[in-house]
């Protein structure tokens, strides 16, 4: 039996170019890329050296803290290089795919299996990386167990994929994946949904939300603050809809199978639609084929407009999202653009702007924030957009200013960068605000672990 989560505050971004649900197989590509600054906090130690042949699912490295946790090859090919940054940093790990694809068996896990021998397969077989924690919104520590876990099985986002639409037909997997989560927890696995057609709503081994109202209803740190609050010296875990997926197959088949259906959407694409392809392709693969113009002043993002990660043409999809956005670039001046009625925009404030006269228009943003980074101004509307039982203001200046305990008192054990994308968007100070926010954990990571 689900139970309703209504969420009153919030926005709803409506953007052109939301991706048709039809599915068609991207070119392949021919090199992959696995991103370590993809694991907030993992220090990685390498593996697999350039030249190295690697199946897939097999160890290109380890965290450096806890050995036994591997991130894995998406595909199988050879490790052509290895690029560095400064001090040596590892940035990415090139794979050459190999035409035929050969995959490194893990070995089934039946459903009767126990918590060690679960932990211990999702470990070794790199599922571990879907699995995050709160606090600090960062892989999840195996030594310590989680009062909860939760899945988000809603998209709410601003062009964000259809998780009804593209986990439909992969209950088998969803099922031993949620049957398996919930032997590593003493509590309960809870899932939001937004409709009882989604194929999560009918698993067993789970506690199903129905959610509804504005963005950021789908977002997992909403179901979280409304279900079961995250408290100091608390841990909750995280995993993606999507991801549970690969985690069912590893458990069925043995095989780490990298799939992904990935929404290609944004004003800039002319046929905007799903596709499959694999964990680190080539968003080249699946961008330049569909109208999107090589030569136009566009913005390539891995992720939604609101949380995603500016890529290169020539870069590759990150190891979470499943989405890719192409929208304009905004380089442009508006000449007198503060002191004219708008239209074509979208805000809160009523003040020369008229988006709140028409709700279901879908409008084509560009990337401009119209207006300069200032300091922070008061002005309320945080608030009017903020679902959490949480000051934002007050948190964004305490984590500006370093304080721990103010950090603390004001539910920091809780939040993620994610959590501030709307407060961030809705800003008339063009505050960073997930950068604040992600600065604020990473101090609190190191101060207090």
């Amino acid at each position: 039996m689900s139970k309703d989560i209504r969420i009153k505050k919030g926005l709803d971004i409506k953007l052109v170019g939301e991706a048709e649900k039809t599915t068609e197989n991207a070119i392949v590509s021919n090199f992959y890329y696995i991103r370590p600054e993809d694991f907030h906090s993992i220090i990685p130690k390498l593996v697999a050296k350039e030249g190295t042949r690697v199946k897939a699912g097999e160890t290109l490295f380890y965290n450096k803290d806890i050995e036994a946790m591997k991130f894995v090859s998406p595909v199988s090919g050879e490790v052509t290089e290895v690029q560095r940054g400064p001090r040596r940093r590892i940035d990415a790990i090139k794979i050459t795919a190999d035409k035929e694809q050969t995959y490194l068996d893990h070995g089934k896990l039946d459903a009767s299996a126990d918590a060690d021998k679960i932990k211990a397969r999702l470990l070794e077989s790199g599922c571990w990386a879907f699995i995050k924690q709160r606090p600090y919104d960062v892989v999840a520590n195996p030594e310590h167990s989680p009062k909860a876990i939760f899945i988000s099985g809603y998209a709410s986002a601003p062009l964000a994929a259809d998780l009804d639409y593209t986990l439909a037909g992969k209950e088998a997997e969803l099922q031993a994946a949620v049957t398996a989560l919930s032997k590593l927890t003493d509590g309960q696995v809870h899932v939001s949904v937004g409709s009882n057609n989604s194929p999560l709503a009918s698993l067993n081994d789970v506690t199903v939300h129905k959610v509804s109202g504005p963005h950021p209803s789908g977002n997992v740190g909403t179901l979280i603050n409304k279900v079961d609050p995250v408290n100091k010296g608390e841990v909750v875990w995280t995993v993606n809809a999507q991801d549970l997926v690969i985690i069912g197959e590893l458990l069925l088949t043995g095989k780490f199978n990298a799939e992904r259906i990935v929404a290609l959407a944004g004003s800039s694409v002319k046929k905007p639609r799903y596709f499959r392809t694999k964990i680190g392709s080539e968003v080249a693969t699946m961008v330049y084929d569909n109208g999107v113009d090589k030569d136009g002043n566009d913005r390539i993002i891995s992720g939604n407009v609101l949380t995603g990660k500016k890529v290169a043409p020539d870069g590759a999809l990150d190891y979470y999202s499943n989405v890719i956005t192409v929208i304009p670039e905004g380089d442009d001046y508006e000449f007198f653009g503060w002191n004219k009625p708008v239209f074509n925009k979208i805000s809160t404030s009523r003040a020369l702007t008229f988006s709140w006269l028409n709700p279901k228009k879908k409008y084509d943003l560009n990337t401009n924030t119209n207006g300069e980074h200032r300091a922070f101004v008061v002005t309320g509307s945080y608030e009017e957009v903020f679902p959490l039982d949480i000051y934002p203001m007050q948190i964004l200046k305490a984590c500006m200013y370093s304080d721990l305990d103010e950090m603390e008192a004001l539910g920091m054990y809780e939040v993620a960068p994610e959590d501030f994308a709307l407060t961030e968007f809705i800003c008339v100070s063009k505050q960073p605000h997930q950068k604040i926010i992600r600065e604020g954990l990473d101090l609190m990571l190191k101060e207090i672990g």
